[in-house]
């Protein structure tokens, strides 16, 4: 198990490198970081200022002198806000995994029991309801469910209670102005983490509901049964365990996608996270930023996949052994 552990870890630095490569490389061809002084006529302004930001020198000595900085915790400062890009990142990232945390956690406890059940009384009254329903979540823009959400919980429930506020808040999770876990808090963060937990619900049920049919019609299972192993037993203590393993693959990829950023429902709920950032630097074309982003967020995907693969040996031994 060691030795595995030690080969995906070289296997995840040497993607992480060749995706440095590609998002450093990738951002100083698409972004210029002096194309603020393009209006400058006069050239030694900006011949001063592509060689205090290192511009002058050939890219092999750009990128090396650019991972020993970042290696050390240096990402630079922003061109647009001035600010240390470590520091924009460290408070987007925290910003997006308030989200995540519940988001997540809600989303993998009622995708199990949903796709369990479902393919436990496949055809069911239940399994056709639960299906449609996935199927209708995910079929949505998010962006639609998420001003759908607002006008519900927000609009329509504070006149039907004839409330003076709202119960719940569409502004972003900076603005209550309170630290901690309580009542306000909650309250700015039911909508987000509801459009991002439908979101994900709808997916990884099928998945696991897929998973497990195919994993109870298998010959150990018949076998199980035939022994006369409980009903419960044999869903919980062998099918489950054995049909998690292609369900922990996407919610791993998803789960290590999602610290890039929640694009949409950063930006509709106003939450300056990592994808709102991103956005940001988009727009204004901040390559420092886009850069250091670029190589968190790819940190994040092997990360889970390393997860995923440890997870394997968890449920099956076998892979262990392989």
């Amino acid at each position: 198990m060691i030795q595995f552990l030690g080969r995906r870890l070289l296997y995840s630095i040497v993607v992480l490198l060749l995706a440095s490569i590609v998002a450093f490389v990738g951002t100083r061809i698409a972004f210029d970081p002096t194309a603020r002084l393009a209006q400058v006529r006069d050239k030694q302004v900006r011949e001063r200022e592509r060689e205090r930001l290192g511009l002058d020198k050939p890219i092999a000595v750009q990128y090396a002198k650019w991972v020993g900085d970042f290696a050390q915790g240096d990402m630079g400062t922003s061109e647009v806000t001035r600010q240390p890009v470590a520091t924009m990142l460290g408070s987007g990232l925290g910003y997006t995994m308030q989200l995540m945390l519940w988001a997540v956690i809600l989303s993998i406890i009622a995708a199990i029991a949903i796709g369990v059940y479902s393919a436990v009384r496949q055809y069911s009254a239940g399994d056709y309801i639960f299906t449609t329903i996935s199927f209708i979540g995910i079929s949505i823009p998010p962006f639609w469910f998420a001003f759908i959400a607002i006008q519900f919980f927000v609009f329509q429930l504070m006149a039907w209670l004839n409330l003076s506020r709202p119960i719940f808040y569409f502004v972003g999770l900076h603005s209550t102005g309170a630290s901690g876990f309580n009542i306000d808090y909650l309250q700015h963060l039911f909508l987000p983490v509801l459009v991002l937990t439908v979101q994900n619900i709808a997916g990884w049920s099928r998945y696991q509901r897929a998973s497990m049919l195919d994993t109870l019609n298998s010959d150990y299972i018949r076998t199980a049964r035939a022994k006369g192993v409980p009903r419960r037993q044999v869903i919980t203590r062998h099918a489950l365990r054995n049909a998690l393993i292609p369900v922990v693959t996407v919610m791993a990829l998803d789960i290590g996608l999602l610290f890039g950023g929640l694009v949409i429902t950063e930006q509709i709920f106003s939450i300056p996270g990592m994808g709102r950032i991103f956005v940001q630097a988009i727009t204004n074309g901040d390559a420092a930023v886009l850069t250091s982003w670029t190589v968190v967020a790819a940190f994040f995907v092997l990360l889970f996949n390393l997860i995923a693969d440890l997870a394997y040996g968890w449920l099956d031994p076998r892979v262990r052994v392989a």
